[in-house]
């Protein structure tokens, strides 16, 4: 990672922290970019480390705005991490129409707004990358998880695409497809699960890092299962 750019999307959250700070101990320059304003237990702003909080990824203009800003600050663009996204436990039955909509919005439409925003740049490194996070539960959804693995399913397909719509160019496009993070968040909704078959957002960011890497330009398009013992 030393000296590459590398653009995170969702960075202020869990797992966003855990590729960030683990990407900064690898030498890399980073833009962090997230919904929220401030970040906590990220990297600090500095010479190496851009700060973008308050970024409405479902806008294009915003996220090219920020995209940019990134390509700016650094002069160039090497990988862009789409992390950002959103999830929602709810039946078919009972559950709203507006969160099929909220989900497709928060996962899906973030992740193509920073992609295309970022297709420039990428093709003008070296060794571009884009790195996406679908979810394994989107290969056979369970009770209550319709929409979320709809959305997710949805940044499987767009990944797929971008992979063959990119790869004349020597830019590479894979997910990673995790189960459950262990998350003091997911601890709490969950207290009764086995958190040592969890995936630790260490573990995750290691697979995550290496696609972004320059040796993994042989893989695109890949859906890669991070799952633990789920």
């Amino acid at each position: 990672m030393a000296g590459r750019v590398i653009a995170i999307t969702g960075a202020f959250g869990a797992l966003g922290r855990a590729v960030a700070n683990m990407a900064a101990g690898q030498g890399a320059r980073l833009a962090l970019i997230d919904h929220a304003r401030t970040a906590h237990d990220c990297p600090p702003s500095s010479a190496t480390v851009l700060h973008l909080g308050g970024v409405d990824l479902t806008d294009a203009n915003a996220a090219g705005a920020a995209i940019d800003a990134a390509a700016d600050r650094f002069g160039g663009l090497d990988a862009l991490l789409n992390i950002a996204g959103g999830f929602r436990w709810e039946t078919v039955a009972g559950g709203a129409s507006e969160s099929w909509y909220a989900l497709w919005r928060m996962n899906v439409l973030t992740a193509t707004n920073a992609s295309r925003a970022a297709i420039a740049h990428l093709k003008r490194s070296s060794a571009g990358r884009i790195v996406n996070v679908g979810a394994n539960a989107a290969l056979k959804a369970g009770l209550g998880m319709g929409a979320y693995a709809a959305s997710k399913a949805g940044v499987h397909s767009l990944t797929q695409a971008l992979a063959e719509e990119l790869k004349a160019d020597g830019v590479t496009v894979n997910a990673v497809l995790p189960s459950i993070l262990d998350t003091p968040a997911n601890r709490a909704d969950m207290p009764k699960a086995d958190f040592s078959a969890w995936v630790q957002p260490s573990d995750l960011a290691a697979v995550m890092l290496f696609l972004a890497s320059e040796e993994a330009r042989a893989v695109t398009g890949a859906l890669v299962p991070v799952t633990g013992r789920v």
